[in-house]
């Protein structure tokens, strides 16, 4: 029944039906006026049932943002009470049409309706009523039918087409109202799927270098304690190389907590002229990967395309350090329009489960791929795990 509104647009309308209270109903009171003034002083409505109609009217305007069904059944009421009265049109009914406009405005979908329908009806019956009780004469023969009817039609036709009028411009600000609140709905979905994308972005990223730091920690720890009995300085150089793998994957989540932090840019990415470093963390975990690059890469790769090559590299090894028993081949083809990328790496130990997509890292892997356009395949094929990529890098120069 009532729509929650603030307290501002509350009193302004309140304000307002009072102007409009003030400036339709009392200015045909006036002194030499004539119409209304004369009507009332020839025996007609008092002065204060005319007023007391005049402020049911524009109460109800005065509600109407608050609650438009209250105000039509108000503004249903005064007009009813004006015709039983067998008052004319006067100015204070412009309060009808500030009704209208609001049932339309911010009405349900049922008052919406209902406030055409009374937009038409009330136009049709005022019209009737007015056209017969003031034609100025009585209804004695056909001719006095005749300019009744054409009275009534006349005055119908004005009433309807002034009603609808302001019911059509309230639709047409719902229908303003409406598109404004799709937009803003809009912005914020577009709003909260970019932070949902950063943040898988972020995720991944993060998923990515910590677990490629950590699976050489613990493989450089291990070997440390092992060697610590016998060999004390292959132990310090083990801690060592802990200690800068460490470290580098501290300044890289650093980073990326800035981001996700203050939403700065992507900051520095890793690029194909740090493979070198990824290999050489890799082998410093007790692997040593046979690289084959055939052919070479035909000038600058895009930065994108870098990355996803470096990402997905970096998983794939460190799964290798994880499950593997040592031996892995990395295989990368530069074509013209694409880069071909292969990990092979035998599953140490007795056979495994098949590897299916519910890892974080092989999700993360095709994700990879997928952002560049391309495909990923990761499988058990015998004794072996097989991770394939294909990215697309454009048309050769």
């Amino acid at each position: 029944m009532f729509r929650p509104i603030s307290r501002a647009w509350l009193v302004v309308d309140i304000i307002g039906a009072v102007v409009g209270f003030a400036l339709t109903a009392a200015v045909p009171l006036a002194p030499g006026s004539g119409g209304l003034s004369v009507w009332i002083a020839d025996g007609g409505w008092s002065t204060a049932a005319y007023i007391v109609v005049g402020a049911i009217i524009w109460g109800a305007a005065a509600i109407a943002r608050l609650s438009p069904a209250l105000a039509l059944s108000i503004a249903w009421v005064g007009a009813i009470l004006q015709m039983a009265a067998g008052l004319p049109p006067v100015p204070f009914d412009f309060g009808v049409l500030v009704v209208l406009f609001a049932t339309a405005a911010w009405g349900s979908t049922r008052l919406l309706w209902f406030g055409g329908a009374s937009a038409l009806g009330g136009g049709v019956i005022g019209g009737a009523y007015f056209g017969v009780a003031w034609t100025g004469e009585l209804i004695t023969d056909a001719a006095s039918v005749m300019r009744a009817a054409l009275t009534s039609v006349l005055l119908g036709s004005l009433f309807v087409l002034a009603m609808v009028m302001s019911w059509g411009a309230g639709l047409l600000w719902r229908v303003i109202l409406r598109g404004r609140a799709t937009e803003v709905a809009k912005a914020q979905a577009e709003m909260l799927a970019a932070e949902e994308q950063e943040r898988v972005r972020i995720a991944r990223d993060m998923h990515d270098i910590v677990a490629h730091s950590l699976a050489v920690v613990i493989a450089q720890a291990d070997g440390a304690r092992y060697a610590a009995a016998t060999k004390p300085e292959m132990a310090t150089e083990a801690l060592g190389t802990i200690a800068q793998t460490a470290r580098g994957a501290l300044s890289d989540v650093r980073m990326l907590l800035t981001q996700l932090r203050h939403r700065q840019g992507d900051g520095p990415q890793p690029t194909l002229a740090d493979l070198e470093t990824l290999f050489a963390q890799v082998r410093n975990a007790g692997i040593e990967p046979r690289i084959t690059v055939d052919p070479m890469p035909p000038g600058e790769p895009p930065g994108a395309i870098q990355l996803a090559v470096y990402r997905i590299l970096q998983e794939a090894l460190t799964n290798a350090i994880r499950h593997g028993d040592g031996a892995v081949d990395v295989h990368l083809a530069w074509l013209p329009d694409r880069v071909e990328v292969q990990v092979r790496n035998t599953v140490a130990g007795a056979p495994v489960p098949q590897l299916g997509p519910s890892g974080h890292g092989l999700i993360g892997m095709r994700e990879r791929a997928q952002l560049v356009g391309g495909n990923l395949q990761a499988e058990r094929r015998g004794t072996q795990f097989v991770v394939h990529a294909s990215l697309p890098i454009g048309e050769a120069p």
